[in-house]
């Protein structure tokens, strides 16, 4: 055996002794975490034999049985830190609506609501009574005086080319009335019916015996015919509503530029009729 100083540290055989503070040069620093395993260490390479020891990996079992099922320290399972996704709040989109759709909620609004029934009663009653009259100077239904009868009375109140004028007056009103009970193109109907009743109300105006006296009430007044222009006039700005032919047209529920046109021209025909062919002013 080999004796050792007794004032020196003891060592096992075959160890090199400890460096003296001394001597700074033979020191070796030494860091810590290089005696660690890399996270990422597949294995130990043996180049005798030229293969590698693979560490199995244990998944989710290895979570739950330990460090000691695993084979790996404490510190080389690094888990990753919690994070929370932040909730997304998508961004309220306008709702597109397509045409059915648009047209599905005016009927469902208009099945809750009486507005166009009251627009089919408006819009028969003035049509049935303008075919009524039709029918009357045509065909002398009715007690009517027929289309010879018609054509003297228009010539009486001084009307040119009173025969031509009283099949297309008779026959135009008779289409109009027809028109709008069907509610079919029904500002066009409206407007000739406007015309027709303001050139009819002209001509009464002037065959009465005092011309420079004007009456709203019946029997000498003009109350019938003025009840008959408002009603048209009514039809042309409302429409013709949800029961009738022109129901699926956009113009049907929600009237606006082209009521205002057809008023317009209603009147216009109504006034040019009576100066082209008559040339009498009503209020002179």
């Amino acid at each position: 055996m080999t004796s050792q100083p007794n004032d020196g540290h003891w060592q096992r055989p075959g160890e090199s002794p400890e460096p003296t503070p001394g001597r700074p040069a033979t020191a070796r620093v030494v860091d810590p975490e290089d005696d660690l395993t890399p996270v990422g260490y597949p294995g130990d390479f043996n180049p005798s034999t030229g293969t590698t020891t693979v560490i199995p990996y244990m998944g989710d079992h290895a979570a739950v049985a330990g460090p000691r099922a695993t084979g790996y320290n404490v510190l080389d399972q690094q888990e990753p830190l919690p994070y929370v996704q932040p909730p997304r709040h998508a961004a309220a989109e306008p709702e597109e609506i397509d045409g059915d759709e648009h047209h599905a909620r005016l009927h469902d609004v208009g099945r809750r609501g009486t507005q166009h029934l009251g627009l089919l009663i408006l819009r028969v009653g003035l049509g049935v009574v303008l075919a009524a009259h039709g029918l009357q100077k045509l065909f002398g239904w009715w007690g009517g005086s027929g289309v010879g009868g018609f054509k003297n009375s228009l010539s009486d109140v001084g009307y040119q080319h009173a025969d031509i004028l009283a099949y297309v007056s008779a026959g135009g009103e008779l289409v109009a009335g027809v028109l709008l009970v069907l509610g079919l193109f029904t500002p066009v109907a409206a407007a000739g019916a406007l015309a027709f009743l303001i050139n009819g109300m002209l001509a009464t105006i002037t065959a009465r015996p005092h011309p420079h006296t004007f009456t709203y009430f019946l029997p000498d007044g003009h109350e019938y015919q003025i009840t008959l222009i408002v009603l048209a006039v009514a039809v042309i700005l409302c429409g013709p509503g949800r029961y009738g032919l022109d129901a699926r047209r956009g113009w049907a529920h929600r009237p606006f530029i082209g009521s205002f046109v057809a008023l317009l021209v209603g009147i216009a025909a109504g006034v040019a009729v009576w100066v082209l062919l008559n040339g009498v002013n009503p209020i002179a």
